[in-house]
């Protein structure tokens, strides 16, 4: 896949990393990290996750290597729901 050579900062997106293959079905194996765009150089994504929904995860600063993206996609920001 061929990654975008800008992404604006504040964009909410998705991000599907290669997690390696598991030893038992030899199947390679992903994760997802969502949140906002902090920076992007073409190597490095600098990305804030958004917390877990059901407060099980804090945000956090991650920083993802181009060589382990397997795709990226823009996905819309939360519904501001409030008590």
């Amino acid at each position: 896949m061929a990654l975008p050579q800008e992404i604006p900062a504040g964009s909410r997106i998705v991000v599907r990393v290669i997690d390696g293959v598991d030893p038992t079905d030899h199947r390679t194996k992903f994760r997802d990290f969502v949140g906002h765009v902090r920076a992007w150089d073409g190597r490095t994504l600098e990305l804030t996750r958004d917390a877990a929904a059901n407060g099980s995860r804090p945000a956090q600063r991650v920083s993802i290597e181009a060589d382990v993206i397997a795709t990226i996609k823009p996905v819309p920001e939360r519904p501001d729901i409030r008590p």
